[in-house]
């Protein structure tokens, strides 16, 4: 770690509950100074829990409550109407209750499906774009739902803002890794965007081992997730307890994923956490996962390698490992795999 990281204390981490918290407002302002104590206070969080909480990140409570809106709106259609654009080889569109099962988490093993719908969709790319044109896997149009006015747009607008965020916080990565401030900016040049609109009915309570989302990892870099006032997220501590992760209304929760972790030697963790809806209630939430360019080549960072401490995995691009995570868990991809 640089001088600049090391010779100053880092800034004193607050709590969430159990959920460390950042407050990103003076960085996202362009305040002097703001960039490396709030490095410094990411990279001790990404060290020791892997999970934090995110507020005043400039992601305005109007598009929050759109979004969560639109998706209600979406996932309140008959199932006929969603199934008109169910999930495809690109990952986009409607995937349906017992769906997916957490198949290649190394952390437990799964029993059941998952018990959740969710929407997704990428950058919204027209019939024009090179990659839709060539086919590329994972870089197709989104599928949009008939006859739901307002709906593309609210959901577009929200995951762009989010997007923004994410390549706000880059310089904020890299400083923590002690890297240059633009390190990560061409491997995000496009970055590969998977937002995923998440419905929890309400569980059964007399099936065992009924979670909404089994345990697992994220493949990813990082996740942006938005609860909307229903708790259900829980992560586990590194002694391998679990604690049930708070709601905060208006903030982020963010953790690194699979991607991160190989990429930094093992040095940032990718948390295992799972939801179990047991509020008695339907709960929604969004997740943005915000990765890098499908075919940039990622080999162990630099500043987190040297001769006592070896890379530990092979170069990959996140494409390879992608798939390998969709074939795993999602049933529509099963043929294919």
């Amino acid at each position: 770690m640089s001088a600049t990281l090391r010779s100053k204390v880092v800034p004193e981490v607050r709590f969430d509950g159990e959920m460390p918290a950042l407050d990103v407002g003076p960085w996202m302002r362009g305040e002097a100074g703001a960039l490396e104590p709030l490095a410094a206070q990411l990279r001790r969080v990404c060290e020791e829990v892997g999970f934090f909480s995110v507020a005043n990140h400039g992601v305005s409570q109007d598009l929050i409550d759109r979004a969560f809106a639109a998706s209600r709106r979406f996932h309140s259609l008959p199932l006929a109407r969603k199934m008109e654009v169910a999930l495809n080889s690109d990952n986009v569109g409607y995937m349906p209750v017992n769906a997916s099962m957490q198949r290649h988490s190394k952390v437990e093993t799964a029993r059941k499906p998952n018990y959740n719908a969710s929407f997704f969709c990428k950058i919204d790319r027209g019939a024009d774009d090179p990659a839709v044109n060539a086919k590329v896997p994972f870089m197709g149009m989104n599928q949009w739902p008939r006859a739901l006015p307002g709906f593309r747009e609210d959901v577009m607008a929200y995951q762009n803002a989010v997007r923004a965020l994410g390549q706000k916080m880059l310089p904020v990565v890299a400083r923590a890794l002690d890297l240059p401030a633009d390190f990560f900016a061409s491997y995000f040049d496009p970055p590969q965007l998977s937002l995923r609109m998440l419905h929890y009915p309400i569980r059964d309570e007399s099936e065992p081992d009924q979670f909404g989302t089994g345990a697992h990892t994220d493949a990813g870099f990082l996740t942006y997730l938005m609860q909307n006032g229903v708790s259900g997220l829980q992560v586990r501590r590194t002694d391998g307890t679990w604690f049930d992760a708070p709601v905060m209304p208006g903030k982020f929760v963010v953790n690194t994923g699979d991607m991160l972790r190989r990429w930094t030697n093992d040095r940032f963790l990718s948390t295992p956490h799972r939801v179990l809806n047991v509020s008695g209630v339907e709960r929604y939430s969004i997740a943005l996962f915000f990765d890098t360019n499908l075919d940039q080549v990622m080999t162990c960072l630099p500043t987190c390698q040297g001769p006592d401490n070896p890379p530990k995995h092979e170069p990959i691009t996140y494409r390879s490992y992608l798939t390998e995570f969709l074939n795993a868990n999602y049933f529509n991809r099963a043929k294919t795999a």
